[in-house]
């Protein structure tokens, strides 16, 4: 639902990837942003009405993606497609983060666009830190990108598992994902990505943005 440049965008990566396509606005000109050449289904209407989510292919649908330009439009239309076409794979965009807070403990997985845009200007400003890229369903778990103290180089991942109580889900080395085993050494310009409770946080972050502690 939206057919803004995030809806276009979203609609003509889903089709280049081999899947068929459903795009829901209610302004008829917003199709615009579509290539001549989309051969996607093109409904107007509202995202939340039953007639136009019949008319979309709702019935067979595997996922629904609501990023219309309005937090209350977009979590209705995601709640009608969860709660009563028992749609599993849905995600709403939400401007407000302390709604999107509030629909991710209540099962709809969102996306603060506000707050990641944020994230994203902070990692820039600020590159010491963790940076929330997801969380599941309930809001408890996430998974983030953090920038680990130098000195953690040289180590294997188990160690920053050990130290933190995260999980070393993978590293981009060079552009590449590595998926960690119980050898894989941390190296200079590795980007870590872990996997850990949201309660938690605040202690992994402390943990891996300092020298890790030397027994004696």
């Amino acid at each position: 639902m939206g057919c803004g440049r995030v809806g276009a965008s979203l609609a003509l990566n889903l089709e280049e990837h081999g899947h068929s396509v459903a795009v829901i606005d209610q302004n008829p000109d917003a199709f615009r942003r579509l290539p001549g050449d989309f051969a996607g289904n093109k409904v107007t209407g509202l995202g939340f009405d039953r007639d136009t989510l019949t008319k979309a292919g709702i019935d067979d649908a595997y996922g629904f993606a609501a990023v219309a330009d309005g937090d209350n439009s977009n979590i209705l239309a995601a709640r009608v497609a969860r709660e009563t076409y028992g749609i599993e794979n849905v995600v709403a965009r939400i401007y407000d983060p302390h709604r999107a807070e509030i629909y991710q403990r209540l099962g709809i997985p969102t996306v603060a666009t506000v707050r990641w845009t944020a994230h994203q200007v902070l990692r820039r400003l600020l590159p010491m830190g963790a940076s929330d890229e997801f969380r599941d369903a309930s809001g408890q778990i996430q998974l983030v990108q953090l920038d680990v103290h130098a000195a953690w180089v040289g180590l294997p991942t188990r160690a920053l598992e050990e130290a933190s109580g995260a999980r070393v889900a993978y590293v981009t080395r060079y552009g590449d994902g590595v998926l960690p085993t119980a050898d894989t050494v941390l190296q200079e310009n590795d980007t870590v990505h872990l996997l850990l409770k949201v309660s938690d946080s605040d202690h992994v972050e402390r943990v891996l943005t300092r020298a890790p502690e030397v027994s004696e």
